[in-house]
């Protein structure tokens, strides 16, 4: 094994091991690692016809201390069960979720990275729905299968800072639709959007679909805005709504900013809030934090701009998440399990 670390980028590299669990007749079986990284699946899977799928992500990092730290993989399971239930598919009980990751974990020890490479051990759990049916409706049966990655930033600029551009014309996910499960059909959705950011030179800022007026998503990510109120105290805003992701991350980072003193508001943001923000950022398990240098709404021809380096208050923020993810600091909250 012959890794460069410090080159990883959020793409596939190949492991030794995956790891799987099948739910047959509304019972979970045992889960068992392999190194064969196909599945054998009926043409007529309820997956396959009709998009009964969810997915998962949550990180493994070697602290300071050579430890290593699984963080809050019981919200990623809790999260799971949610959207599973959403799409009327069996959920993953807790232990099993827990005992795949760690079988994941313990199979592919020697790809965990270094500390103070920036790359940690992803791992990206999924659940389909594999029931052969061409009626419309749900399977029962599914797979589970747990895919360990080591990977570096999801944003190619990492926590430097990225430009964002508004869209207005695709929308990412339907008001009551199936925004606030992780369902791989919402990112699908957002593709033919983010690939035409992508090659003007930006990442794409979703607006919500009902009015496109307000903040949305940041590509796969939550939003964040720090806003300096006139009582001196700084505000972190993020959305609501329950088309989006309700974000680990961004939950994590809401507990750590009310530590500092910061007043965390979540509400429906207007696009044009962004001009009384001192710092934005995305967030979320692949990204973090990576802070937004600017964001171009071209149907307004407005630019808001941040800076091209991060903010102080996303500095502080994003430091106190990685001190406990690596260990730097006591984990008062019990975020991370220890291996």
């Amino acid at each position: 094994m012959n890794v460069d670390w410090k080159s990883l980028t959020f793409h596939y590299t190949e492991t030794d091991y995956i790891v799987r669990s099948s739910c047959i007749n509304g019972v979970w079986q045992k889960p068992y690692a392999t190194k064969d990284k196909y599945m054998s699946i009926h043409v007529a899977a309820t997956g396959l016809q009709y998009g009964q799928e969810v997915f998962e992500g949550l990180k493994a990092f070697r602290g300071i201390d050579g430890k290593i730290r699984l963080f809050r993989w019981e919200e990623n399971a809790k999260r799971m069960q949610q959207s599973a239930q959403g799409l009327l598919m069996t959920p993953v009980p807790t232990d099993i979720f827990h005992e795949a990751i760690l079988l994941a974990l313990k199979h592919n020890i020697d790809f965990v990275p270094p500390y103070e490479t920036g790359a940690t051990l992803y791992f990206r759990p999924v659940l389909i729905a594999t029931t052969p049916e061409i009626s419309v409706g749900p399977g029962k049966d599914c797979e589970f299968i747990v895919i360990p990655t080591p990977i570096g930033p999801y944003f190619p600029n990492g926590f430097k800072g990225t430009p964002f551009i508004i869209n207005r014309t695709i929308d990412r996910a339907a008001p009551q639709g199936t925004g606030q499960w992780k369902v791989g059909g919402n990112y699908a959705a957002s593709f033919r959007a983010s690939e035409v950011a992508h090659a003007m030179g930006y990442e794409c800022m979703f607006t919500d679909a009902k009015t496109h007026r307000y903040i949305d998503e940041c590509t796969a990510s939550n939003f964040i805005g720090i806003k300096k109120l006139p009582s001196g105290q700084k505000e972190y805003l993020t959305p609501r709504s329950k088309a989006i992701l309700p974000s680990i991350t961004n939950d994590s980072l809401m507990t750590l900013a009310r530590e500092m003193g910061i007043k965390v508001t979540r509400r429906h943001i207007r696009i044009e809030e962004l001009a009384d923000m001192q710092e934005a950022a995305a967030c979320g398990t692949a990204c973090v934090i990576s802070p937004i240098t600017q964001v171009i709404d071209p149907d307004k021809g407005i630019t808001y701009d941040f800076g091209n380096k991060p903010g102080e208050t996303l500095t502080q923020l994003y430091h106190a998440l990685q001190d406990i993810q690596y260990g730097k600091v006591n984990d008062k909250y019990n975020w991370c399990e220890i291996i």
